[in-house]
């Protein structure tokens, strides 16, 4: 079965299917359930600590619709036995035009299932003086 995908990105594939999906068409409000107890988020170069931390922020970003479009990720092992996801994609906030992110998860074998423990999020904005 040459086209067989290894467990570590079918994991990766699943945690990024199931997050984007909580994200986009609920509250968020359970998206803290994804991360471990201590996880760590860098949210546009704002960093937040635990699980409490992370949800509160997310539940709280100033939009009420938002749908997010994956053009690509991509998965690896770590030497640890963790799991490197790298998403790459548009979203769309309200009514405003799309635009690029960036997403990067680290996730870990925790209690027999899969908890992210880093995530760091970064818009593709290019606001360059010319």
């Amino acid at each position: 079965m040459a086209n067989e995908k290894e467990i570590w990105q079918t994991i990766g594939e699943g945690f990024v299917q199931e997050y984007y999906n909580q994200f986009d068409n609920s509250n968020r409000s359970g998206l803290g359930n994804l991360y471990s107890a201590n996880a760590c988020l860098t949210w546009e170069g704002t960093a937040i600590q635990g699980r409490e931390g992370i949800a509160a922020k997310l539940v709280g970003l100033p939009f009420k619709r938002i749908r997010h479009i994956i053009t690509k990720q991509d998965c690896q092992p770590t030497v640890d036995s963790c799991i490197l996801i790298m998403v790459f994609g548009q979203l769309q906030v309200d009514d405003d035009p799309p635009m690029a992110f960036h997403q990067v998860f680290m996730l870990k074998s925790q209690d027999c299932s899969w908890a992210c423990t880093n995530d760091v999020f970064r818009l593709g904005i290019h606001n360059i003086p010319v």
